[in-house]
């Protein structure tokens, strides 16, 4: 058995935060300075560079990559070894945001009633996953998730007809519908199987994955490589203002589903795909 204070997860929950909203982590740095290299409008090139210089700037100056600095969303791999002490797990995550967001010069953006709409002007609560795992660590990913993408997200309850072909057709549907909406170049998250909140919830993960690993399932490695292309061929470019280059990444993640269903989540991120990954 491993004791853990909880103060050691609000800390890292808050500095987390704070790094998350200024600097990106380097594989979406390297993946927005290859898509430079290739974007062949020259608009389009000409809006990556631009970002590429707010990316600098916010790294040099510590300012927010963007001014939505997103909701909370935290993923914990808690081993089973582990105890607590100190304290909730969960007020301890939500007081990292606290702080996070207040120490960090952070908008706060999360409203504690969704039709009432009062800010709650600390950015909590956050949105929380929780897994058991084996082992006596905890793996924190901490991914602030803007609505601008986040709205364009859809969620599409297929029949098991619709095969690997209706899987395409939806994340293509979900993206020439997002448009320039999602601040492109995005990264598209996409979860299919399980059931209509378990596809969504792979959809939101697969967006933490660092761009470029890929799925050892030979289909699944298949089908994100052939949507990358497709939807790199949409011309939505960057900025949706015309180009080769809409999107940086397509992750999938999948699941065992009934016999009846074949659920597929999307979940649509901009250019600043903010995650960072700590492990305790």
């Amino acid at each position: 058995m491993r004791t853990i204070d909880v103060q050691e997860i609000t800390r890292s929950v808050k500095e987390m935060c704070i790094e998350a909203n200024h600097c990106l982590s380097e594989d979406m740095d390297n993946a927005m300075r290859h898509a430079a290299d290739r974007e062949e409008a020259p608009l389009g090139k000409q809006i990556l560079m631009q970002l590429q210089e707010n990316l600098k700037i916010a790294r040099e100056e510590m300012i927010p990559i963007c001014q939505d600095t997103g909701m909370a969303v935290i993923f914990l791999e808690v081993g089973q070894e582990v105890h607590f002490t100190g304290g909730s797990l969960e007020e301890a995550v939500n007081e990292g945001v606290r702080q996070g967001y207040r120490e960090g010069c952070l908008r706060k953006s999360v409203v504690g009633d969704p039709i009432i709409r009062e800010n709650t002007k600390d950015n909590t609560p956050a949105v929380i996953h929780y897994q058991i795992v084996e082992g006596g660590k905890v793996r924190i990913k901490v991914a602030p998730k803007g609505f601008g993408s986040e709205n364009m997200s859809r969620v599409f309850m297929l029949k098991p007809a619709d095969g690997i072909e209706g899987v395409k057709d939806a994340i293509l549907t979900a993206v020439r519908d997002a448009g320039p909406n999602a601040c492109p170049p995005m990264v598209i998250g996409v979860g299919v199987g399980g059931t209509f909140e378990k596809c969504a919830l792979m959809a939101k993960e697969a967006l933490t994955r660092e761009v470029g690993l890929h799925e050892d399932v030979p289909w699944v490695r298949e089908l994100e490589e052939e949507m990358l292309e497709k939807i790199n061929r949409l011309g939505i470019g960057p900025g949706g203002l015309g180009g080769t280059v809409t999107a940086l990444a397509v992750n999938i993640n999948t699941y065992p589903t009934h016999i009846a269903g074949l659920p597929v989540g999307i979940n649509i991120c901009c250019h600043v795909n903010r995650h960072i990954t700590r492990e305790i």
